[in-house]
């Protein structure tokens, strides 16, 4: 089933201490792109998430955009010197000392002295961080295949209508080929007879001139070709593999095909289905854009 190319997702994990957000959007491109967007403490993970997105997605425009929950509501965490807190000591009990107070120094001292306890960003525990990454985007990279399959389902009913449409088409325009040949014999022969009134009329001319009107209409191979296209593009259409870039190659040769059956043909019904046929083309071109 065809896929879009379209799609959001998002997911949230917490391994440890660790919590960490992702979310996805993709879009249409011609290739599998992804941007990432990583808190500067993760920096290290974006070759690891590049990849798990490109194993997931064949193409498409991709923007990951990460965020860490901090352990803490403030993000910091109180951190003693325990140097500069033994230096304190050491230096009240001198001071103590040689002023002959009585005493020991109390813990609270030392530790509303300056620099001896302070609040530092908690630094990342990289195993939990990265574990929480990739549950994450597995759970963002599962939403967003949900939501590009089911955009994908609405491609498919309208690409199927409109290759229904061509296959009619195409078929009446078999079928009005030979009706364009004898139609002009029937002019051809009109028209001599009318310019050459009591003139006998030589068959065998008449026949070659028919036989090179023929010739120079004939539209059998181009019906052939673009059945065949047809055939093939609704192959893709019910293929589980991405199929996109082979169905937009698929629809140029379309495109030639038809362009090839109106420059030939001289009939004025088949040129109608034609200016018709060209419109669809376009239509399932424009539409084919959006297919992984």
């Amino acid at each position: 089933m065809l896929k879009s190319m379209t799609g959001f997702g998002a997911g949230r994990a917490r391994v440890g201490d660790e919590e960490v957000s992702v979310e996805l959007r993709s879009l249409n491109h011609k290739f599998c792109e992804v941007k990432v967007r990583l808190p500067r403490e993760l920096s290290s993970q974006e070759p690891l998430v590049s990849k798990q997105v490109k194993d997931r997605l064949a193409r498409g425009s991709v923007e990951l955009l990460v965020k860490r929950q901090a352990p803490t509501a403030s993000g910091t965490v109180p951190t003693v010197d325990l140097g500069l807190a033994r230096e304190y000591v050491r230096a009240f009990r001198e001071l103590a000392s040689e002023l002959g107070l009585p005493g020991d120094v109390a813990w609270s001292q030392v530790a509303n002295q300056p620099g001896v306890v302070r609040l530092e960003e908690k630094g990342v525990e990289l195993d939990s961080a990265s574990q929480a990454l990739q549950a994450a985007l597995d759970q963002a990279l599962t939403a967003l295949e949900k939501m590009r399959q089911v955009e994908g389902e609405a491609i498919y009913a309208d690409l199927d209508a409109r290759v229904k449409l061509l296959e009619g088409w195409s078929k009446e325009v078999a079928q009005l080929a030979p009706k364009a040949v004898q139609e002009y014999q029937q002019r051809l022969t009109d028209r001599i007879a009318e310019l050459a009134s009591g003139v006998a009329v030589d068959p065998q001319r008449l026949a070659q001139e028919v036989a090179l009107f023929a010739e120079r209409t004939d539209i059998a191979e181009e019906v052939t070709r673009l059945s065949s296209h047809l055939e093939q593009f609704r192959a893709l259409m019910a293929s589980n593999e991405p199929a996109g870039r082979r169905m937009d190659f698929l629809v140029q040769e379309m495109h030639r095909e038809v362009n090839t059956t109106g420059s030939k043909s001289q009939h004025a019904e088949i040129s109608v289905r034609v200016v018709a046929m060209k419109a669809e083309v376009e239509r399932i071109r424009e539409q084919v854009q959006n297919v992984e």
